[in-house]
């Protein structure tokens, strides 16, 4: 499939490579259905870009490769939506948040991960009830 796309332009992607969101990303309920685009081969950060809205992508990361104390307990109602079996097929994203013009000062949303099965391509934003920032330097 062929989407398009404010910052990158044109793309194709693999349809089996969206990831659908049910109740969409917070504060954006409309936007169900995302692909995850490297930044570069050797870069932790990606783009989870929205395949229906041309503007829409948020700069993401891997957040325990960067905070190996991050350990996320995620509600068995989430485990449950995203219909996951054992966890082996779990990956945890975090919103990264980059200043205009202060890239030394971006941070990492840590409050608010998004939860995905990897084998389902199914993911969710949860709010933590655990006490991490909502904005981690």
């Amino acid at each position: 499939m062929e989407i398009e796309t404010t910052r990158f332009g044109k793309l194709k992607i693999d349809d089996s490579k969206i990831i659908f969101f049910p109740s969409g990303v917070l504060g954006f309920p409309t936007a169900k259905r995302y692909v995850l685009i490297p930044l570069t081969d050797d870069s932790p950060f990606l783009w989870l870009q929205a395949v229906d809205i041309p503007d829409l992508a948020f700069l993401v990361v891997f957040p325990k490769e960067i905070f190996e104390d991050y350990d996320p307990q995620i509600p068995l109602e989430t485990l449950k939506d995203l219909h996951v079996q054992n966890g082996d097929e779990l990956e945890i994203l975090g919103i990264v948040t980059v200043p205009s013009n202060r890239p030394q000062e971006m941070t990492v949303n840590l409050m608010g991960p998004i939860i995905v099965n990897v084998d389902k391509k199914l993911a969710k934003q949860i709010v933590l009830d655990q006490n991490y920032p909502l904005k981690q330097p």
